[in-house]
């Protein structure tokens, strides 16, 4: 079923084009991720969907009963409300309902013996029981938990930036609706309530147009890929992984649709230049022609940010921490007996529930905070660049190019050149006439990407990054990443993004317990892993132990550990047809991939396609899961013959 139809919609900001006469529909149960390079109108686009802002040209028709939920980058907040008060802010008459019994039970909390609210909280009751809304308030506290807010009555003034979001997004979910609008949903949220909303939102019933940063969570989520790129819309079938192939397919068509256009261009030239007569209807005709190869040249394409690392020098000693102790009145004990010696190459992730203390971690080995106790003590030629969760004050009436070169006027590069701040700008996607554009008017995904640059003008040889990938686009992260790879110093990133983790980070701080940091070699992955793997040890010990105190169990746990390993017949005869199975799979797979690609624009079928592709895939999942197990089984039985 189809729930909005967006029709020839156009948007523009003074002489910059957003986008231009793009159309799509939304249907029931497709999962969209927009993505795009920060400034391209991902927000805006969302702000029309939702009806908060209007297009210079088209309409958004949207179904008569369709109900939305928008989630705002920034969203707003009453100070005086209560976290649950704000959950509850949606216009149904059960949102309605809901804030009014919240209400009347704080009132009657504060003055218990009162009539008139007893007899209200009574009638309220009954309502709740009516419209079964007891399962809705439960719901919402158990979101808010899971987004770790549980102190319901808290006032929204009191709580951090961060905390205010996941407000919101509890708010966006528990809110029922047919159509889920959410700009950057994970950002403030850490690797485990991400873990969370990918389950829940894959559980969720309706529509889902989202935008984010993160490319697993666009892979395991969407079904669909919206790109904004050079001012139109290119859909594309499938999750994040599948949108890369499918890119890769339309710029090649691009490039040799480019190189045909460029030798008819320059053979008619050369017509034209010998002396073309424009007399006769043909020649007419054919100079007509030449002037639309001039017009039909492709817009710019968006440039990469290409960077060349370069940094000051870095000597032997960079940083040594020993026995690092801090805590807050407030919160109590954060950091607890650390001790570490960072190498001048060290690549580390630092991960952990929110409000443990990865910032606060940051501050202190940066020297922005000093610890409660222990020692902290830099190399002498340590010159260390910190990137915030939040961008330093800037003046909006100050021109791009002006604030960067308040930092530097030209950039040392690895190879011993140099660059310019210019010439810099244009390799974060800042063109020239963008550089003497005020601070003011630009995104907050392009001030996020100018703040960074800022950072980087500055030559550091040590990088303090956290939280780098909020309001990020990906192409800006992806050569970031590149960049870290060959950046000559060392990194350390607070982050939640899983990806970028497993591309940049070579060890791991885990945040686990009150203050204690366990230290993993590997990237994200293997941290997870090895977590994993952790609990399965653990397990068997515990059983272990109850044996211990049961000599009837020991004795059955012994027995059964000394029958020979082999294979049940069944396992034995999957075992012989598992390949044959796999390999089927995979044919039907391809089958489905070719058909997508034949599918053009035809959404129904498309979404039809996907529907199979995805269970396809997660068959084919479990098939070779189960062929990993029964080899393994194999192996071990051979060994033990």
């Amino acid at each position: 079923m189809n729930l909005l139809t967006a029709e020839n919609l156009s948007k523009s900001y003074g002489t910059k084009v957003l986008f231009s006469n793009i159309s799509f529909g939304i249907q029931d149960k497709e999962k969209i991720g927009i993505i795009g390079v920060n400034g391209s109108g991902k927000t805006t686009l969302m702000k029309i969907l939702a009806g908060l802002e209007s297009s210079e040209e088209g309409k958004v028709v949207k179904g008569n009963d369709v109900s939305l939920e928008y989630l705002p980058q920034d969203p707003n907040f009453e100070a005086e409300a209560s976290v649950l008060e704000q959950v509850f802010r949606g216009n149904s008459s059960l949102m309605q309902l809901l804030r009014d019994y919240e209400g009347t039970l704080e009132k009657l909390n504060r003055d218990p013996q009162n009539p008139a609210y007893q007899k209200k909280l009574m009638d309220l009751g009954q309502k709740m029981d009516a419209q079964n809304a007891w399962q809705l308030e439960s719901e919402a506290k158990t979101i808010l938990t899971k987004l770790g807010i549980t102190e319901f009555e808290t006032l929204m003034g009191n709580l951090s930036g961060g905390q205010r979001k996941r407000v919101a997004l509890a708010s966006a979910l528990i809110n029922p609706s047919d159509l889920l609008i959410l700009d950057e949903p994970t950002n403030h949220i850490d690797n485990e309530t991400v873990d969370w909303l990918e389950q829940y939102l894959n559980n969720r019933k309706g529509a889902l147009i989202m935008i984010t940063h993160d490319r697993y969570f666009l892979d395991r989520v969407a079904n669909q890929i919206f790109e904004l790129d050079r001012s139109k819309l290119y859909p594309y079938p499938g999750n994040y992984t599948r949108y890369l192939e499918l890119r890769t397919e339309r710029e090649e068509q691009e490039e040799a649709s480019e190189r045909k256009r460029q030798n008819r261009y320059r053979s008619e030239l050369a017509w034209i230049r010998r002396g073309a007569q424009a007399r006769s209807t043909k020649q007419k005709a054919r100079i007509e022609r030449f002037n639309a190869l001039v017009a039909d040249k492709p817009s710019e394409a968006v440039g990469t940010v290409d960077i060349t690392a370069g940094a000051s020098r870095l000597g032997k000693k960079v940083l040594e921490c020993r026995h690092l102790h801090h805590e807050f009145p407030s919160r109590g004990t954060v950091i607890e007996d650390f001790s570490y010696i960072l190498a001048r190459n060290d690549r580390v992730g630092i991960i952990g529930p929110n409000g443990r203390g990865k910032s606060t971690l940051l501050n202190l080995l940066a020297g922005r905070l000093q610890p409660s106790q222990g020692e902290i003590e830099w190399g002498p030629t340590v010159k260390i660049g910190f990137f915030a969760q939040e961008n330093t004050e800037m003046n909006p009436k100050q021109r791009v190019i002006d604030y960067i070169k308040e930092i530097a006027e030209v950039l040392p590069t690895g190879d011993g050149g140099v660059i310019t701040a210019s010439q810099m700008l244009e390799r974060f996607l800042f063109p020239p006439a963008l550089q003497w554009t005020p601070i003011g008017e630009l995104s907050g995904g392009e001030k996020r990407r100018l703040y960074l640059l800022n950072i980087l003008m500055g030559a550091p040889n040590v990088l303090f990054l956290d939280e780098p990938t909020n309001d990020l686009d990906i192409q800006t992260l992806r050569v970031l990443e590149e960049y870290l790879e060959e950046f000559p110093g060392a990194v350390m990133s607070v982050s939640h993004d899983r990806y970028f983790l497993d591309r940049v980070a070579e060890k791991i701080f885990a945040f686990e317990g009150q203050g204690k940091i366990r230290t993993y070699v590997g990237n994200y992955s293997d941290y997870q892993e090895k977590s994993a793997q952790e609990e399965r040890t653990e397990s068997p010990e515990i059983k272990t132990g109850q044996h211990d105190n049961h000599p009837a169990e020991e004795s059955k746990h012994r027995t059964q550990k000394e029958r020979p390993l082999k294979m049940t017949f069944n396992e034995q005869r999957e075992f012989e047809q598992i390949d044959d199975l796999i390999a089927q799979k995979e044919d039907e797979l391809a089958k489905i991939n070719q058909a997508m690609n034949g599918a053009g624009s035809d959404y129904s079928k498309l979404n039809e396609l996907v529907s199979q592709q995805q269970t396809l895939e997660q068959e084919l999942e479990e098939l070779m899961e189960r062929w990993t197990f029964l080899n393994e089984l194999a192996e071990q039985i051979a060994q033990n013959k």
